[in-house]
C-alpha cells in the first residue's frame, strides 16, 4: 500500500514509521510529509534513506492511507480534502475530529468495526487509550457506573520538545543553574504539574475533559460518571494512571484477574509480593499496558476496585493505535 505520514519528523511520526516496520504491514511506497523547512532533507527509517517532501493535499490524496500526526487546526483545514472522494484514506491523531458523532474514534481491540469503510478515522487521546484497554474489558464485564482517574503523564506526550525540555532541565537543576520552561507551564525536572492542555469554565483541563468525552464514545457508553485529575511528571516515556470505579455488578480482585488476563493488548503486572506492579521503566516501548495492582475499593466495597494502569503514550497512545486501525482496513 501506498503509506503517507504527514508531520514525519515529530515523535509520533517517527514511531509510526517504526511500527509499520516492526508489524510488517504491506508498505509498497511511504512517503514523509513535513513543513517546507524539512522538505527536501533525508532521513534514516527503518525502511531505508527516504526524502522528506512538502506537503501538499493533491500529494497526499494519491496515497492509499495517510496517517496525519499534526496540529489539529492543520487537521481540520486539510484531513477532509485529502479524504475526499477518489482521495486516501486518513487516520488523524489530533484532537480535530474525535467528538464530531460522523467520525469514528477508534481502539481496535474496543471497536474496530466502527473503523471498516470509513475514510476519515480519528485516533483518540492518548491517556484515555490507555486507560481503556483496562477499563473496557472490565465495562463489559461488571459495568462500569463510575470512574475516577488520575493520570501521571509523561513529558512525551507533549512530543519531541517536551522530552528535551525534561531533559535539559534536569541538566540545569544538577548543575545549580534556573531552569527554564516554555513547553510547559512550569519547569518539569523534579518537579510535578497538575496542568495539561487549557482550563475550562468547571475548572478541569480540557486534557481531563477529553478522557470522560472519548470513554463514553469509544465505549457507547454516555451513562458512565467520569472524573480526571491530569498530571505532568518528569518521566520520558509512558502514561500511568491511578483508577477507582464503581461497578454495576459485583466483582472482585480475582474475577476481574481473569478478565484482564484474557483482554487483548493488556499485560498482568500485579504481584506486588514480588515488587511486580506497572511503572514507565517497564512499559515503554511496549505494544502491551500494562495493569496491577488489582485490590477491591475500600469505598466501593463489593461493587468497586482500585488499579494502576501504565502504558507507552508514543506507541498505544498513538502511533501503535493508529497502525493497528490501518490494518483492520487491509
Amino acid at each position: 500500500m501506498r503509506i503517507g505520514i504527514v508531520g514525519a519528523t515529530g515523535a509520533v511520526g517517527q514511531e509510526t514509521i517504526q511500527v509499520l516496520k516492526d508489524r510488517g504491514f504491506p508498505v509498497t511506497e511511504l512517503h514523509l510529509f513535513a513543513s517546507e523547512r524539512s522538505a527536501g532533507k533525508t532521513t534514516e527509517t527503518a525502511f531505508g534513506t527516504i526524502t522528506i517532501e512538502p506537503f501538499s493535499v493533491d500529494a497526499a490524496r494519491g496515497m492509499d492511507i495517510v496517517f496525519l500526526a499534526v496540529s489539529g487546526d492543520f487537521a481540520k483545514e486539510y484531513a477532509p480534502q485529502i479524504a475526499a472522494e477518489g482521495g486516501a484514506v486518513v487516520i488523524d491523531n489530533s484532537s480535530a475530529f474525535r467528538y464530531d458523532d460522523a467520525v469514528p474514534l477508534v481502539v481496535p481491540e474496543i471497536n474496530g468495526r466502527r473503523a471498516l469503510g470509513q475514510k476519515l478515522i480519528a485516533n483518540p487521546n492518548c491517556t484515555t487509550a490507555i486507560l481503556l484497554m483496562a477499563l473496557a474489558p472490565l465495562h463489559e464485564a461488571f459495568g462500569v457506573k463510575r470512574a475516577i482517574v488520575s493520570t501521571y503523564q509523561a513529558a512525551s506526550g507533549a512530543g519531541a520538545e517536551g522530552m528535551t525540555e525534561l531533559e535539559q532541565g534536569a541538566r540545569q537543576y544538577l548543575a545549580g543553574e534556573p531552569v527554564t520552561a516554555s513547553k510547559f507551564a512550569h519547569p518539569l525536572a523534579f518537579n510535578l504539574i497538575p496542568h495539561i492542555d487549557s482550563f475550562q469554565d468547571n475548572g478541569y483541563t480540557r486534557e481531563e475533559m477529553k478522557v470522560l468525552w472519548e470513554t463514553r464514545k469509544i465505549m457507547e457508553a454516555p451513562e458512565v460518571l467520569l472524573s480526571c485529575t491530569a498530571v505532568r511528571v518528569p518521566t520520558m516515556r509512558a502514561h500511568a494512571e491511578a483508577v477507582t470505579i464503581e461497578t454495576r455488578h459485583p466483582v472482585t480482585p480475582a474475577a476481574a484477574r481473569e478478565v484482564l488476563a484474557k483482554a487483548q493488548g493488556v499485560t498482568l503486572a500485579d504481584d506486588p509480593a514480588n515488587k511486580l506492579y506497572p511503572m514507565p521503566l517497564t512499559a515503554s516501548s511496549k505494544y502491551d499496558v500494562e495493569v496491577g495492582r488489582i485490590r477491591e475499593s475500600l469505598v466501593f466495597g463489593e461493587t468497586g476496585l482500585d488499579f494502576f494502569v501504565c502504558g507507552d503514550q508514543l506507541l498505544k497512545g498513538a502511533a501503535l493505535n493508529t497502525v493497528q486501525i490501518a490494518e483492520l482496513l487491509v
